[in-house]
């Protein structure tokens, strides 16, 4: 069998093949109208339009046979048959649902008539479009529906009855007044998974309150304790992507869980609330001791002479991770500093030792510093930009940043699975009005 027949035949049987699967763990909602097999549904064309989202092209791609049985087994189809309806815009819930298409899930991603306002921020592309928005709803299908008005609404019941999950991005109450309550999807799909992220979570007294990422992590202490000075934003937005994060999490928890007891459940994700558990650390030093870090206190945020970012005579910087006691040693024998070795236990913060392996650094060039802590167990890394962090030899043997078939590059989730890497990511499809 050809190879794009090898995938279209893997494509086109795993639907028939959930039939005998009524009791698994990722068998969609309505089981009779998804497994019964129809043949509108195989007709190439409509084949083509239903599946565009996760349909891989061989010869787009140029995959290997080895490939295809990957795209067919492996990752990329952990979760065949699985439906999700995504709501929401800008970053979290689109980041999650994309993480969902990625193992294999079928994402819709339901937009108002205008867009999601992702279109109009951030880069363009070399086609004029929003290079954000495209990349964050690569391998989706795109719908747009204007949920304000009653047949809108009805539509998306429709679609609801038919999905496993649904993910939704709008401030609390929104949703109960477009007539698509919870309570309301939970009666009409009762196996529907709902995800609602939202910035302060769907209860409390900030519940109606906007914010942003920058919001979320100074409210957590986050900012507070980092940067040299004055406080200092992150890029990439940690809230925004560490919801996503969760919220896939939660989707797939909630997957398994809908196996064991046929109903769905609603996930209420506030971005504000992820940021704890990432700190979950200090937020047990502070329980059990009350230590309140300020800057540059803590061996995590400069602190630290061990773990610090030291600046080379030629401008550039050098981080320096040595936290272990035997990395460190290698890498003050390095420096030619073995009188370091014993001092990496002085009291927390250790600005003076700090100064002074600042000064021997700083009397090298940072190409001089690299050939001098080359070996590996220094714990010691040049400060890229991104640019020179993707020409670097270990990313590329790694195969995780690539290009798709629209030339475009494309961060592809960071796992190997079974030996191989995840393959690029289908376009999005072109907007449809319903």
């Amino acid at each position: 069998m050809a190879l794009g027949g090898v995938v279209q035949h893997h494509q086109r049987h795993a639907w028939v093949r959930l039939t005998h699967l009524k009791r698994h763990a990722l068998a969609p909602c309505d089981r009779d109208r998804w497994t019964r097999p129809q043949r509108r549904c195989y007709s190439r064309l409509a084949f083509k339009q239903t599946r565009q989202a996760t349909l891989v092209k061989p010869r787009e791609f140029r995959i290997s046979l080895q490939a295809s049985r990957q795209l067919s087994q492996g990752f990329h189809q952990w979760l065949a048959g699985i439906r999700v309806l995504d709501l929401s815009q800008y970053i979290p819930g689109p980041l999650a649902s994309l993480l969902l298409a990625d193992m294999g899930a079928e994402v819709i991603k339901i937009e108002p008539p205008a867009g999601d306002p992702m279109i109009t921020l951030g880069p363009r592309s070399r086609s004029g479009e929003g290079l954000f928005h495209q990349t964050l709803n690569a391998g989706k299908r795109i719908v747009r529906i204007d949920l304000k008005r009653a047949d809108g609404q009805a539509r998306l019941l429709e679609m609801a009855r038919e999905a496993d999950v649904l993910i939704e991005g709008f401030r609390p109450g929104v949703m109960d007044r477009l007539g698509l309550a919870t309570s309301r999807l939970r009666a009409e799909a009762p196996r529907l998974i709902i995800c609602s992220i939202s910035g302060y979570g769907a209860s409390g007294e900030s519940l109606q309150k906007a914010g942003h990422d920058a919001n979320y992590l100074a409210e957590a202490g986050v900012l507070h304790r980092n940067g040299s000075t004055d406080p200092q934003y992150f890029d990439p937005p940690i809230a925004d992507v560490s919801g996503s994060l969760f919220a896939a999490m939660a989707i797939l928890g909630a997957l398994q869980g809908r196996a064991r007891s046929g109903q769905g459940c609603i996930i209420d994700l506030g971005l504000a609330d992820v940021i704890m558990p990432l700190q979950l650390l200090q937020v047990a030093d502070y329980g059990e001791n009350g230590t309140d870090p300020e800057r540059r206190s803590t061996y995590l945020n400069g602190g630290a002479a061990y773990y610090q970012i030291y600046r080379t005579r030629d401008h550039g910087h050098l981080t320096v991770g040595a936290v272990e006691p035997k990395f460190w040693r290698r890498f003050s024998d390095a420096a030619g500093h073995p009188e370091w070795i014993d001092r990496q236990s002085e009291p927390l913060p250790q600005h003076q030792l700090t100064a002074d392996v600042a000064a021997v650094i700083g009397s090298w060039s940072l190409d001089e510093c690299l050939a001098r802590f080359a070996d590996d167990e220094c714990c010691v890394s040049p400060v890229l930009n991104l640019g020179d962090a993707l020409q670097t030899s270990r990313l590329r043997s790694r195969k995780l940043v690539v290009k798709g078939a629209d030339g475009r590059l494309q961060a592809l989730f960071p796992a190997w699975i079974d030996g191989g890497p995840p393959v690029p990511r289908a376009a999005a499809s072109a907007s449809e009005s319903r």
